[in-house]
């Protein structure tokens, strides 16, 4: 008979080494995995059912690790962290490649008229906006307010960002044009993400030291992380939106694309997939997710705070998110 299943492996915490970018990469690999949308209901409860009983010291007879850890990524996947309930699907991280790619595919073809960067810039947004009220934080709510105030914001950027560069691409080259979907998609991140952490950046986020004791709240600490996240998300549609670009100038140009027009679209969204597929992950896994920062760089009141309670601490830990 095969031994029983330690009741002591930390599934709290990601399977490989987080210290590393590889050991992140396949964390965030798995986390994307596309495939998982396609789970049963059945599959995602029998997993939650798998991790629930683990986590009260019940392991379930006959599991491996190996399946442990399985059940494990595909509760991640689909149930929320902090309320423990059943996440959107389109919100769901494992849902990014799909959505980005039909969305980003048909922003980077239908970005020459006006009626149709406005549409496509909205959906893109409203995408956005599900995506970040989905994996909200337990701890620091989005109220229905900030929620909005990004929202309207955030299309509002990325569609004044599109029209005005489209407007001045006329005047140079076309091959510029075809980079305006992008722009539009670095300034709506830029604003998105702010707006929706706000919060954080007014009243600062939890750091710890080493060792997860809590040593107050940081508003540095926020920014720095506010900032690997806005940096990640314009890298992670940096290939599928720079790439594309080129390989459809020189495509639009050969005899069976101006045979077959309408298959420009897919051979679009085919090719925003494919750089989005292994993009997704290793921007996510560019900065450690819980990040750290030296106590010399913290607000001065809390670097007293710290030294007078902590004398031996150098370094603070804190979530960046995603």
């Amino acid at each position: 008979m095969a031994a029983e299943l330690s009741s002591s492996i930390n599934i709290k915490e990601p399977r490989w080494d987080q210290g590393t970018f590889v050991g992140r990469a396949k964390h965030f690999f798995t986390v994307t995995d596309p495939r998982n949308i396609l789970l049963s209901n059945d599959q995602l409860e029998k997993a939650r059912v798998i991790i629930h009983n683990y986590k009260q010291g019940i392991v379930t007879p006959g599991l491996t690790e190996d399946e442990l850890w399985k059940a494990k990524y595909i509760f991640d996947s689909a149930f929320h962290p902090d309320t423990g309930e059943k996440m959107i699907l389109i919100g769901r991280m494992s849902a990014q490649v799909p959505m980005n790619m039909t969305i980003t595919g048909c922003m980077m073809t239908f970005y020459q008229t006006t009626p149709a960067v406005v549409f496509w810039q909205w959906i893109n947004q409203s995408f956005n906006a599900i995506v970040n009220y989905t994996n909200r934080s337990g701890d620091a709510p989005i109220t229905v307010n900030q929620l909005g105030t990004a929202y309207v914001s955030a299309t509002t950027g990325a569609v004044v960002t599109a029209l005005g560069l489209n407007a001045l691409s006329k005047r140079i080259s076309p091959l510029v044009g075809r980079f305006v979907p992008f722009a539009a998609v670095a300034a709506a991140n830029c604003i998105n993400i702010p707006l929706m952490r706000q919060r954080e950046l007014k009243h600062g986020i939890p750091i710890t030291d080493e060792n997860d004791n809590r040593l107050g709240e940081s508003t540095n600490a926020a920014q720095q992380a506010i900032t690997q996240v806005v940096i990640s998300r314009i890298l992670m549609a940096s290939p599928g939106m720079a790439i594309p670009p080129f390989l459809m100038n020189t495509l639009e140009k050969k005899a069976f694309l101006k045979r077959l027009p309408w298959m420009n679209a897919p051979i679009q969204v085919g090719l925003v997939g494919f750089c989005l597929v292994f993009a997704t992950p290793l921007c996510c896994a560019l900065f450690p997710q819980k990040s750290s920062m030296s106590v010399s760089r913290l607000e001065p009141e809390l670097q007293e705070k710290i030294r007078a309670s902590h004398p031996g601490v150098e370094r603070v830990y804190f979530n960046k998110g995603l």
